[in-house]
């Protein structure tokens, strides 16, 4: 008995020898060799893993910008610019500087606004309510406030406001990562640029149902009549499919969009004063006179002119 476990003992031990012996040679036989960048490049990252890059975590982002010998298509939105002048530091290369962007919840459907139509008692996730019917109020469009998007946050940037049912963002913590615009089963979360001073405006509504329909579901629905559109100077308005949307990269925040929308759907945030209204209608209707008068006489002269031929 006692020579049957000793020789037991021996066979494995040199079994479990050869084997790793065979194993180190296939190792080394078959060793990848890594750029010493890559680790490099990931002691710099934050090490979020949230994947906000577009990659599945830190060392992928790292793999990629070392193969790719430069970072025109990778940035690291967590880190932020600091981060990414030191990663371009180790690749050798100039980083293209990128305004800072946030999450910007665009649903106006608070309590208040978007009165229930229905009691959903089912799991508490907008995943699984989005999959089983439209909401619990009239708008097929909105937030659903079971808080996917504030489970998703992985730096506690997003919170339910018990008063308005809808998600809150604290800009401070927002790393602009864009998990909770994934999260979000009905896409009224978006990344925006966060404007000189943190100043922005933007349309909060998605609905694309027509003016009516939209109104009677949320009071502060877009009802897509354009006033917006044709009071911008800039260009930065366009109303597709019932809803209009600002372009924050022609925005010069006036906030003319503003004063003259009709449910009050566009916001203007962290702007120093509060707006006037009236005031500002006021400028418009001025400026609209003058422009009247200048295409009148615009007009005049090409008649006369016209005549004397």
């Amino acid at each position: 008995m006692t020579e049957t476990i000793i020789w037991t003992v021996s066979v494995l031990t040199v079994l479990g020898l050869l084997l790793s012996l065979v194993l180190f040679w296939v190792a080394r036989k078959f060793r990848v060799e890594e750029d010493p960048r890559i680790d490099e490049i990931e002691k710099t990252l934050p090490g979020a893993n949230c994947g906000g890059c577009g990659f599945a975590g830190c060392r992928a982002f790292a793999d990629a910008a070392v193969k790719a010998g430069n970072l025109d298509a990778n940035y690291c939105p967590v880190g932020g610019p600091e981060t990414m002048k030191k990663v371009a530091a180790i690749l050798g290369c100039e980083v293209k500087e990128t305004a800072p962007r946030v999450a910007v919840v665009r649903c106006n459907g608070s309590c208040a606004n978007r009165p229930k139509v229905n009691e959903y008692d089912g799991a508490a996730s907008c995943k699984v309510k989005s999959s089983l019917y439209g909401g619990d109020t009239g708008c097929l469009f909105g937030c659903l406030g079971c808080g996917d998007c504030v489970a998703a946050c992985q730096f506690g940037a997003l919170s339910m406001d018990a008063a308005t049912g809808l998600p809150v963002v604290d800009e401070g913590k927002c790393t602009a990562c864009g998990k909770c615009v994934a999260a979000c089963p009905k896409r009224i979360i978006e990344l925006r640029d966060k404007g000189p001073r943190g100043m922005r405006m933007y349309v909060s509504c998605t609905n694309r149902d027509k003016g009516p329909v939209a109104r009677k579901a949320c009071a502060a629905a877009c009802i897509g009549c354009g006033i917006c559109a044709k009071t911008c100077r800039h260009d930065a308005i366009t109303v597709t499919d019932n809803v209009a949307y600002i372009d924050f990269s022609k925005c010069k925040l006036c906030r003319e969009c503003e004063a003259v929308c009709p449910t009050g759907a566009i916001h203007g945030v962290n702007f120093p004063k509060a707006l006037d209204k009236e005031a500002v209608k006021q400028r418009i209707a001025e400026r609209k006179v003058k422009e009247g008068d200048a295409s009148t006489t615009v007009g005049m002269t090409e008649k006369k002119e016209a005549g004397n031929e």
